[in-house]
């Protein structure tokens, strides 16, 4: 991968204003741009691509980081991709069906809507200042006609979410937020319609305008604040490679990613991005992970390494043995877990549903009634609709329903951007409650390295063979330290959690593990047939931001444990390193998880952050988790968060976050609360006409959204 391009003219010029990026010509080919600042860059970008033969139009996108490129059809990506390298801009393909495949149709299709009852809004308003200043007989029938004129037809289509979804409800005969919401726009048009028909001197069609007006705004507010993670999903699974290289009977043919399968050698160029999971079998080079884990140090890869799909091939040519394609890539399942983030509901939305659906009956109730006491009171039907429908446009529960989805949807985003992915909508909610921490040793806070060991070389093939492909980091730490050493040929491999891996060798069984599993000492050993074991010399590394990690929670007032499967000293030397007072050694599986069951019966909440198959088991049963990228898959899967860093840092916030999340929640049904008790008695004694009863619905709903989007900036 090339360096990223220095931008002389990134200080001090402003990013001017972009256009969406289209291109002309009959291919299209998009290509992701990570490294683009300024107009510098933008001039320069398109100055180069539009030099190339081949090339019809070229435009940059800034915010999007993206170039979409027009070409006659005979231009490869690849070709376009080292026409930008050789100008000093990094360039990455990007996958334009996936893009297409993400376009806000529902975002665009709102903004529409905005956009026609906006200027059906102001239009209305208009004749209705000339109305409020005094036109009276033919005039003022005249402006109600030409307001309704315009009001109807933009009600029909601006309205129609509402209208559908409530519809929707209502054909299952239930009630949701939108029922009353759809009934005060019927009803403040309708009532604007007779008005209008028989003459009469109040017609309210600029009410009913402004209220959907207001909504739609909310609304699109709150599909934003949803979209953001959907939105990461969408650039990452976009970065998956489109076309790849594939090696068949000595032949080399470009063919497309779906064409792929399991088993297929493929070859990847300097600075081309991994399509698959797979075995490096031939070549060595540099391998940058940081799209995935954000590791910034590269790795060295060379034949028997496992690489994912997403990282970048930077130094030297390799070939590769696929051994996942498609859905199953470590890439396409971290899209699939951001997706998992936006479609799970949480336990506050679930109670924000139930009280809008008891709302909604309340509301239709209360507003019937205000009909029937002023209607008794006055004597005056028109009055009394006048003050119903304000009751029902004043009481709608959007505040109420926006309280929590734009609350966890904008953390989510927020801890996207961190590096860190939320994979359960309940996590958070869960996170914020959390007291307790319980901290795995190897692999989470500290990264295992093999020290010098005099095994023979028959031993250490045997070794390599057994841990060039396994997950967990002392087992990728002993085969970092043979590299060089050719792997023996094993079958019948098997890894067993708390334990270590086994397989058959010439005949015989070979077993790498803990010294307890193979009837020895304290340690790592290896152990062929029923030779003596032989010891595996290993060390530990404090994880990087670890120390900052532990320091930060403690000061936050979490209690830190940290359980391992390492012997005692090894253990209390990392627990005095980090300054962690209650510490356990020699921990299996089982005893772990019995250890979060003992915590939470004493009342504690606890958040366990973990990596190995053992840890499994210990990520389920506590009240939050969070596992590493690197991290075994069923840990993962078993894990309600994932870091994708590195680096332990960007967890430090992580329930500072998640306490600022309650808190918003908590605001945010404050804030409709105390709308609905000043509001509702104003609309009961008829203080408020339908017109000011819609602006300050819609306020109350606004105002909960942009408290939601303080967590953006802040904590």
């Amino acid at each position: 991968m090339s360096n990223t391009a220095i931008c002389p003219a990134c200080v001090g010029l402003p990013e001017g204003a972009l256009e969406a990026a289209t291109a002309k010509g009959t291919a299209q080919i998009i290509l992701s741009l990570p490294g683009i600042h300024c107009i510098a860059c933008i001039n320069g970008v398109e100055r180069a691509l539009r030099a190339r033969d081949g090339v019809v139009s070229a435009r940059v996108n800034l915010s999007m980081k993206r170039v979409t490129v027009g070409t006659n059809g005979h231009v490869a990506p690849e070709t376009l991709i080292d026409t930008l390298e050789l100008a000093g801009f990094e360039a990455r393909a990007l996958d334009t069906s996936l893009l297409g495949s993400t376009s806000d149709t529902y975002g665009r299709g709102l903004m529409t809507r905005i956009a026609i009852a906006g200027f059906a809004t102001m239009n209305v308003m208009l004749l209705s200042v000339a109305v409020w200043s005094g036109a009276v007989g033919a005039t003022q029938h005249m402006f109600h006609i030409i307001s309704a004129s315009i009001a109807v037809p933009a009600l029909i289509y601006a309205a129609q979410p509402f209208f559908h979804n409530a519809w929707s409800a209502l054909s299952v005969r239930k009630l949701n937020m939108d029922v009353p919401i759809s009934l005060a726009i019927v009803l403040a048009a309708g009532m604007s319609l007779y008005e209008t028909f028989v003459g009469g001197a109040q017609a309210y069609f600029d009410a009913a305008l402004s209220l959907t007006f207001f909504l739609l705004i909310g609304r699109y507010l709150d599909h934003r604040s949803r979209k953001a993670a959907a939105s990461a999903a969408a650039q990452l699974a976009a970065l998956e490679v489109p076309r790849v290289m594939r090696l068949r009977d000595s032949l080399r043919q470009m063919v497309d990613f779906a064409d792929l399968r399991v088993g297929d050698t493929i070859q990847v160029l300097p600075g081309g991005r991994i399509p698959v999971d797979g075995i490096i079998t031939d070549g060595q080079s540099q391998i940058d992970r940081s799209l995935l884990t954000g590791e910034s140090r590269p790795l060295h890869a060379t034949s028997g390494t496992a690489v994912s799909a997403g990282e970048v091939n930077m130094t030297g040519p390799l070939t590769i043995r696929a051994m996942t394609v498609g859905a199953d890539t470590t890439l396409r399942k971290m899209v699939t877990m951001v997706d998992a983030a936006e479609s799970v509901r949480n336990r506050y939305t679930a109670i924000a549903d139930r009280a809008a659906a008891i709302y909604a009956p309340a509301v239709h109730l209360l507003a019937l009634s205000a009909f029937v006491v002023w209607l008794i009171i006055s004597g005056d039907l028109r009055l009394s609709l006048n003050i119903a429908v304000a009751v029902l446009i004043i009481t709608c529960p959007c505040a109420l329903g926006l309280a929590v989805p734009a609350v966890s949807t904008t953390a989510a985003g927020r801890l996207f951007r961190a590096g860190l992915l939320v994979k359960d909508g309940t996590a958070l909610e869960r996170l914020a409650e959390v007291n307790t921490v319980v901290f795995d040793k190897t692999g989470t806070l500290t990264m295992p390295a093999a020290g010098h060991t005099a095994l023979d070389p028959a031993t250490r093939s045997i070794a390599l063979a057994l841990t060039q492909n396994a997950t967990h980091p002392v087992s990728q730490a002993i085969a970092a330290a043979l590299i060089g050493t050719a792997p023996a040929t094993i079958t019948d491999q098997r890894e067993h959690p708390g334990h270590g891996l086994s397989a058959r060798y010439d005949g015989r069984q070979v077993r790498l593990g803990s010294g307890a599993w193979l009837g020895t000492q304290q340690g790592t050993y290896i152990q062929i047939g029923d030779q003596m074991p032989q010891k595996i010399a290993l060390r530990s590394d404090l994880r990087d931001g670890a120390a900052d990690l532990v320091a930060a929670w403690q000061a936050a007032g979490l209690t830190v444990h940290l359980l391992s499967g390492d012997d005692t000293a090894e253990t209390a030397r990392v627990a005095g390193l980090l300054g962690i007072e209650h510490w356990q050694a020699e921990t299996k599986p089982d005893a772990k998880v019995q250890y979060i069951k003992t915590l939470a019966a004493t009342g504690a909440k606890v958040l366990m952050v973990g990596d190995g198959l053992n840890d499994t088991a210990a990520l389920a049963a506590a009240h939050a988790s969070v596992s590493p990228a690197t991290a075994a898959d069923a840990s993962r899967a078993a894990s309600d968060i994932v870091l994708l860093n590195d680096s332990l840092r960007p967890m430090i916030d992580l329930p500072l976050v998640a306490r600022s999340a309650r808190q918003r929640v908590l605001e945010n049904f404050a804030i409709a609360a105390g709308y609905n008790a000043i509001a509702i008695p104003i609309a009961l004694l008829g203080f408020a006409t339908p017109l000011l009863a819609a602006i300050a619905m819609s306020a109350s709903s606004i105002t909960v959204l942009l408290n939601a989007l303080r967590l953006r900036g802040r904590v």
